[in-house]
């Protein structure tokens, strides 16, 4: 029934991005750590979304869009999470840290405040678009049983 698809697909919406903010908010609160773990300085992360049920493989644009007009879709999921590699780590002179390589440098994480805010605001909007849909979902099902009733 394309009601529940539609609770479905906003709810899955909702966890996506409220991953993508929990993700967000582990580099805002990483955004000075030279050390880690792992070693070194902390990397930025980034979530990986999908659409459910896509199968990865390289279909044409038809298939595509015959499989579109057929229903809704299904969803989206988080595929992975994955460190920021294209983002130079950021160097500051500073050769009284305990960090500090031989040349004095210090190496600090590949987060940028700006941008994580940024991808906050989009998160937290992505949110609560999926929330209103499910609710004028859960509307609308309210109304159909009110009409079912009388």
């Amino acid at each position: 029934m394309a009601l529940f698809s539609s609770f479905n697909i906003a709810s899955s919406g909702m966890s996506a991005q409220r991953l993508r903010m929990d993700v967000i908010s582990e580099n805002i609160a990483n955004v000075k750590t030279t050390r880690t773990d792992e070693g070194g300085a902390y990397v930025r992360k980034n979530v990986v979304l999908a659409e459910k049920g896509n199968n990865y493989g390289i279909r044409t644009f038809s298939e595509i869009f015959d499989a579109t007009r057929s229903g809704v879709g299904n969803g989206v999921k988080a595929t992975a999470i994955v460190n920021d590699t294209d983002t130079p780590m950021e160097m500051v002179y500073d050769p009284s840290h305990p960090d500090a390589d031989e040349n004095g440098y210090v190496t600090y994480p590949n987060v940028n405040i700006i941008t994580e805010m940024t991808d906050l605001i989009d998160a937290s909007r992505s949110f609560e678009a999926n929330a209103t849909a499910f609710e004028a979902s859960k509307s609308m099902a309210a109304k159909g049983l009110q009409i079912g009733q009388n």
